[in-house]
């Protein structure tokens, strides 16, 4: 099962809404000398992702009530300031308008071959640690992140979809595999939290990392979950044993993301039972 990210800010913007939000972008370009004349909507969830034509700006627009542009952007400045693989930003600026918060990114035309190799992938997010470490943020713990999904497959007004057997197994596994992730004794850091494939481009200059509204402290392996099979093969040092805890951990964290009754991913449902049946089958084949 591919990890997808987390969707649980309500949002997906309707066609009014969705003007607004892409009016008050082109604005914020022009306040910075930007030409700004119109935009393509290219993601459209728990936030409205726009590329800005023909300034070739992207926008990230989201509800005022967003409160991580302010993290997300020092965060991937200070990255920037030490040469880490991530996308440049166009300002520093958190522009709240009109009930919007909007920030400007730089816009990266797609390359080919799409999936980046392993061994590149691998060499991208060393790098990202690296900078990471000089990183002084207050951040979550990883294990933060599962009480949150504990509390909410604990609350059946919150999951009314997850039946009573399911919601024990669930809870279960998010306790089980916090306690095997926060007792593990690895070394911890900043982590960006869900490098999958999702948030990572592949560009002309190489990969680079986007998102970072997720980042969390913990060991790295938790970021190797979230990263296709075989990169962690060309990552030095890495706890294969946490490995597969640490993924199982992420697969049964977006399980319960996935039966939050304001989840806004398409096909949220089917995924959610998708990822149950994937973690007992983990869990089964599991060897202690």
């Amino acid at each position: 099962m591919r990890l997808p990210c987390r969707e649980t800010l309500t949002y997906d913007a309707p066609m009014e809404g969705a003007q607004r939000a892409t009016q008050e972008a082109m604005t914020c370009a022009a306040s910075l000398g930007l030409t700004a004349r119109d935009a393509a909507v290219l993601h459209n969830s728990n936030k409205l992702t726009l590329r800005l034509r023909p300034c070739d700006v992207l926008a990230r627009v989201a509800p005022a009530a967003y409160r991580g542009a302010r993290f997300e952007v020092d965060v991937a400045r200070r990255l920037a300031e030490l040469g880490s693989p991530v996308a440049a930003l166009i300002s520093p600026e958190i522009f709240v308008r009109d009930g919007y918060v909007v920030t400007l990114w730089a816009y990266y035309e797609p390359v080919s071959p799409q999936a980046v190799p392993t061994a590149d992938y691998a060499d991208a997010l060393a790098r990202l640690h690296a900078g990471m470490r000089e990183v002084d943020l207050p951040a979550p713990h990883v294990t933060d992140r599962v009480a949150e999904a504990h509390t909410l497959v604990a609350d059946p007004a919150r999951t009314p979809g997850l039946a009573g057997p399911d919601r024990a197994f669930l809870a279960g596994a998010l306790d089980r595999l916090r306690g095997a992730v926060g007792r593990s004794g690895r070394p911890e850091q900043l982590l960006h939290g869900e490098p999958h494939p999702g948030n990572l481009l592949p560009t002309r200059t190489g990969p680079l990392f986007v998102d970072f509204e997720t980042c969390c402290r913990g060991p790295v392996e938790f970021d190797l979950a979230h990263a296709p099979d075989g990169v962690a093969d060309h990552y030095p040092g890495v706890d294969h044993r946490l490995l597969r805890d640490c993924r199982a951990l992420a697969l049964a964290l977006v399980t319960a993301w996935r039966w939050d009754r304001d989840d806004q991913l398409p096909d949220g449902h089917r995924l959610g039972i998708e990822g149950l049946s994937e973690l007992r089958s983990r869990w089964s084949g599991r060897s202690g």
